[in-house]
């Protein structure tokens, strides 16, 4: 085993230790939680090494990173999750290789997802991204609560898009801010609220390495996990 392979595979055995016990400890079974690693910033051999190792869900933040290091390791047997802000004209790219868009808010955004997902003959699979902070002014993105249900029932009446959820990412400012537990059990009763309309939309997509504890004690159906797994991330020169 390289010495690489070995880090992640230490890396990942203490991440699973984690999900395990917050799973315990929320008498909830192991295998309602579904690890994604979060592997921006990190090369294609990080990414065989973790298939190697047995992940099966990874995440990309920029389609310029995501499209060529997807392209690369093709041949494996991924679900690949694109995660960040996502603007139109990256679309195309991203609908050719994500399996899932967890940062969708916005109507345009979903009319191009829609187009390119028919012409390229896929169903990907869409989170609403949902921002409990201050939403756009906060540079994160997101869609408020109070516009969720308009735009999830536009994703799930659109052709190749398939409504799976929703997700969020830990308020920095607003009522939430320091409060991550109490932002995902909000999140847990926004995903109620929209399953009665979409009962099939059950993913819930929060925490991250510092706060997985607290998502899947709030519910989370999947944790995204980056610095825990590959170490801390190079600065991008």
């Amino acid at each position: 085993m390289t010495d690489r392979k070995q880090e992640l595979a230490g890396n990942l055995a203490q991440v699973e230790e984690r999900i395990a016990a917050a799973c315990a400890a929320a008498g909830r079974r192991r295998e309602e939680v579904t690890l994604i690693v979060v592997t921006k910033t990190y090369p294609a051999d990080d990414v065989r090494i973790l298939s190697e190792l047995g992940v099966r869900h990874v995440a990309e933040n920029r389609d310029q990173d995501a499209a060529p290091k997807a392209a690369a390791c093709s041949d494996l047997p991924l679900s690949w999750h694109f995660v960040g802000q996502l603007q139109t004209n990256k679309v195309r790219s991203v609908v050719g290789y994500a399996d899932v868009v967890q940062s969708v808010d916005r109507a345009r955004l979903v009319t191009a997802l829609s187009k390119e997902a028919v012409r390229a003959g896929r169903e990907v699979g869409c989170l609403l991204q949902v921002a409990l902070d201050a939403g756009e002014a906060s540079g994160r993105g997101g869609v408020p609560p109070a516009g969720i249900e308009e735009l999830a029932d536009l994703v799930a009446g659109s052709a190749g898009l398939r409504l799976d959820g929703l997700m969020t990412v830990a308020p920095l400012t607003g009522e939430y801010a320091g409060r991550q537990q109490a932002a995902f059990e909000h999140l847990m009763d926004l995903s109620t609220r929209v399953r009665r309309t979409h009962p099939a939309a059950n993913m819930v997509s929060a925490g991250m390495s510092a706060d997985l504890e607290q998502a899947v004690a709030a519910g989370a159906t999947h944790v995204r996990v980056g610095t825990a797994v590959l170490g801390v991330r190079p600065r991008l020169g």
